[in-house]
């Protein structure tokens, strides 16, 4: 990943399996953007020149695979998408490059995030573990791993696992500061509307 901290292999990871029961239709295909909510996320990340882009799908995979741009991206489909976003994470990490050193983790649903976010949490890592971003209101998303939490992450459950981990590692932990508040992510109609009004506002 060019502009690094580490010289050592870097990958992205972009959690779109999602089933959106509190929407009621797949957010992943929602208009964004001049595109969709998951394809404006992963061109994101694709801007963010990883070593490696997975891209993790799974409710409406089909209609996913044909109206969101994965090109350069390795897929990945989780059939267990019910069970929690943990599920998504353990079938990534069987396709992750074993040369993979940090793995960013980011949410599909969450086309705030910047590839600027992207860099300043691999740069304000340093040697640490794991690095989260630090927004004014709060810890969120993109979160970095190292290889020695891979196994870790492959054993997670449920939508929360991960907060469970970083709340156990909190002392190998680094919080990296960004600024802004916490990006809002889509789970209902209410979330998009104030998401398209908020885009509307910058625009």
């Amino acid at each position: 990943m060019p502009g690094s901290a580490t010289d050592g292999f870097v990958a992205g990871l972009v959690l779109g399996a999602g089933g959106s029961s509190r929407l009621g239709r797949p957010k992943q295909l929602l208009p964004f953007a001049g595109t969709t909510l998951l394809g404006h996320v992963v061109g994101m990340a694709r801007s963010c020149r990883f070593d490696q882009l997975v891209v993790a799908i799974g409710a409406a995979a089909e209609e996913v695979r044909g109206a969101v741009d994965l090109d350069g991206a390795d897929v990945v489909v989780n059939d267990a998408y019910g069970s929690g976003c943990s599920s998504s994470i353990a079938a990534a990490l069987a396709v992750i490059d074993p040369r993979c050193e940090l793995l960013v983790l980011m949410l599909g649903d969450q086309p705030g995030v910047t590839a600027s976010t992207v860099a300043a949490l691999v740069a304000g890592r340093g040697d640490a573990p794991l690095a989260v971003c630090r927004y004014q209101d709060g810890l969120g998303h993109p979160i970095a791993f190292d290889r020695s939490c891979f196994a870790e992450l492959a054993d997670l459950h449920g939508d929360r696992g991960v907060w469970r981990m970083l709340d156990r590692r909190a002392a190998a932990a680094v919080e990296v500061p960004i600024a802004g508040r916490i990006p809002p992510d889509v789970d209902t109609d209410q979330d998009y509307r104030a998401l398209l009004a908020s885009a509307e506002g910058v625009a």
